[in-house]
């Protein structure tokens, strides 16, 4: 009897424990479901973070090679323009250089010339690319090896050449140039017409010029037609986009007809820009005036020019915007060649101004830029060729602490 009681008590707690266990299941279910929930939305919330993490890195990507702007204001209240990495497109010629083996030397009296790349538009764009900034060229080069080898040499600088075209039936512009022992250049040139003469509007690459932060030019390009009229309508979409214009004569009257035609040319889109930089000859040539009296210099101050820099070689550079004025000293440097020097200083300004377009409202940051660009123009001096003796940062900034 007492074996049967036992049995029966312990087939009542086996379907009792089968009881709670039946109980419970409903229970244990949703709690499983419950936490596979949580572990999807986890997983979710896991990836949703992870894929915008990666949108963000590939629009910041895009900024990057487009220019993309992103707008925000100044402290004065003003719009500024603010870019992870500003694009500044260089307009005009690019040529082959051959400089005197031996300094010092008029072309007549050199026996040998050492091939180097220029052209001031082309060194801009190298100046900039060489100092960590963002470069593209537009452009026309001959179907000759010189062409072909002057585009390679902007792919090696890390120059964007989306801008450039070659002409089959027209050979590369060259130049003959050297500093006398009167410290006076001469130039010589060879372009009856060369390539970079005969760029047509319709070649131009207008969706490079809008992507530009700043547009930068010279006078050359305004000569003759065609690409007089490709220049202008480069000027005229930059504008319309939005971006800044920047101006350097750059002075050759060999090319033109006569003195008065340059002065004319030059002069005919002068107060199209933003930025202009003038040497101290070109303002005498320009004014017909003292180059060192202010108000000779003011006179080719106009109403919506942000920025006139005067460069007085190895003297430094003087600087006029609307609210101030003044000059920052320049660095002694052993010269051997100076051509280019005025672009290496062009290029590192450029830089400056493309990351911090409000620049030319701050006096302080304006003449540390300045202080950096005539840093770059010296030891642009120091070396035969433009484009082989343009500095990187790092030399300029060995300069100017040297100096101090």
């Amino acid at each position: 009897m007492k074996c049967m009681y036992i049995d029966s008590f312990g087939t009542s707690l086996h379907r009792l424990g089968h009881f709670h266990q039946m109980a419970y299941l409903p229970i244990l279910q949703r709690i499983l479901a419950i936490l596979a929930i949580v572990f999807l939305i986890r997983r979710s919330i896991r990836y949703l973070i992870n894929w915008a993490n990666g949108e963000m890195e590939r629009l910041d990507d895009q900024i990057a090679e487009s220019g993309m702007t992103i707008s925000k204001k100044n402290v004065d209240g003003s719009n500024a323009r603010e870019v992870k990495n500003p694009l500044v497109v260089s307009f005009g010629e690019m040529l082959i250089d051959f400089v005197p083996d031996v300094a010092g030397l008029s072309l007549a009296e050199s026996l040998g010339f050492i091939k180097a790349p220029g052209g001031a538009p082309a060194n801009v764009a190298v100046a900039i690319a060489k100092l960590g900034g963002r470069s593209a060229f537009i452009g026309k080069f001959g179907g000759d090896e010189f062409g072909h080898m002057l585009v390679d040499i902007l792919k090696k600088n890390e120059v964007n050449g989306d801008g450039v075209c070659f002409d089959p039936d027209a050979k590369t512009g060259l130049a003959f140039v050297t500093l006398k022992s009167n410290r006076e250049q001469e130039f010589m040139f060879y372009r009856n017409p060369s390539a970079d003469m005969l760029l047509k509007e319709s070649e131009l690459n207008l969706d490079l010029i809008r992507q530009a932060k700043i547009f930068h030019y010279g006078s050359i390009s305004l000569i003759t037609d065609p690409c007089r009229s490709a220049h202008l309508a480069a000027m005229r979409a930059a504008k319309a986009a939005g971006v800044l214009l920047s101006y350097d004569p750059n002075v050759r009257l060999s090319l033109w007809p006569s003195a008065d035609a340059a002065r004319e040319g030059i002069k005919s889109i002068w107060t199209e820009a933003d930025f202009i930089k003038v040497s101290d000859d070109e303002v005498a040539f320009l004014t017909n005036g003292d180059p060192e009296k202010e108000e000779v210099v003011l006179s080719l101050w106009f109403d919506g020019l942000k920025l006139l820099v005067v460069t007085d070689g190895e003297k430094g550079c003087r600087y006029f915007t609307k609210e101030f004025k003044g000059k920052v000293d320049g660095f002694s440097v052993e010269t051997v060649d100076t051509t280019g020097a005025g672009d290496a200083f062009v290029g590192s300004l450029l830089v400056s101004l493309a990351r911090n377009d409000s620049l030319y409202k701050d006096e302080a940051k304006l003449r540390e830029a300045l202080k950096l660009a005539n840093a770059c123009g010296a030891i642009s001096t120091t070396q035969k060729g433009a484009i082989p003796a343009l500095p990187n940062t790092s030399m300029a900034q060995e300069l100017i602490a040297k100096s101090k």
